[in-house]
């Protein structure tokens, strides 16, 4: 890819603090109009790419580019919005006074700020609350006037940092379906978060990032593709399946987790042997769920970690 055709460019990009290595030779192309998913477990590297894709950070060697200019530069600036995993919100003003402040740090005249302010409002469902201090706001309701003050300046790429923590599920369906139309309307999305089915729904494409390093890249088809399993059969962990367990050695992944089996089969060995193996052991259909592979799959199978360790 051209990298002047990108909204992001990443080039062998390193970040180190002390002796930890945050970033490690990162290369990474996203294009204009994408929505993309970063994801990883918390110390991954996730949040230092943001930091220096937004220009907050710079890498200690190789590049970071926005739109073909180094990210930093005030006309990369301009073209980007970041919605902080942190909320960055006045509470003791109403949210039209916050998004008027931040319009007016984007450098937007009085008008045009106003104006803004009350098509943004109206767009994430605040217009009955513009006068209302932020304090008094439930969570889901700051998340999306955060998100909302990202977007005064109309950026052509957005940088969402676990934009979700902490809301509600009908707030979370709200944002989904607001970054959607963003997206469809051409801007450009990098996405991080800890929930495997948000990217699933959300993202064209994911990466998968671990000791600063990107453990896999492409659409969620094609990470699939690359799992050494086509399905995955889920059963209890108790006393009653232990002798399953015995005979299941050596035909495939069995890991437990939660006080539940995922056995994952070995190329070549048939579902159907796994199922007489149960009913020899008398053990019961029901105890059995049969899965394609997901995206949480891919994640342990990269990283051997849950999202959230």
């Amino acid at each position: 890819m051209n990298t002047f055709s990108a909204s992001v460019s990443l080039r062998s990009a390193f970040k180190r603090y002390g002796g930890i290595t945050a970033l490690d030779g990162v290369s990474l192309e996203i294009p204009q109009g994408e929505f993309f998913g970063l994801l990883g477990p918390n110390g991954a590297g996730k949040s230092t790419m943001m930091s220096l894709l937004a220009g907050l950070r710079t890498p200690d060697s190789g590049e970071a580019r926005i739109f073909g200019r180094r990210a930093g530069d005030p006309r990369a600036r301009s073209e980007l919005g970041l919605v902080p995993q942190g909320l960055a919100l006045y509470p003791d003003l109403t949210a039209a006074e916050n998004l008027e402040i931040f319009g007016g740090l984007c450098g937007l005249g009085r008008a045009a700020r106003r104006t803004r302010t009350a098509e943004l409002l109206e767009a994430v469902q605040l217009s009955d609350r513009r006068d209302s201090l932020v304090r008094t706001f439930s969570g889901g309701m700051m998340r999306r006037l955060n998100l909302a003050a990202a977007l005064l300046h109309r950026p052509r790429l957005l940088l969402c940092d676990e934009p979700t923590v902490g809301v509600d599920p009908h707030s979370r369906n709200e944002i989904f379906e607001f970054l959607q139309g963003l997206n469809r309307e051409g801007v450009t999305i990098v996405y991080t978060t800890h929930y495997l089915e948000e990217a699933s729904r959300l993202c064209s494409r994911i990466g998968i990032i671990d000791h600063g390093k990107i453990l896999a890249l492409g659409t969620l088809d094609e990470l699939l593709q690359g799992l050494p399993f086509d399905e995955e059969i889920r059963f209890p962990s108790t006393a009653a399946t232990a002798g399953l367990c015995a005979e299941l050695a050596g035909s495939g992944e069995l890991a437990t987790r939660d006080g539940l089996h995922r056995f994952r089969p070995h190329p070549g060995f048939r579902t159907s042997a796994f199922y007489l193996a149960a009913e020899r052991l008398a053990l019961p259909p029901r105890l059995f769920a049969s899965e394609r592979p997901t995206l949480e799959a891919v994640f342990l199978q990269l990283t051997g970690k849950n999202l959230r360790e």
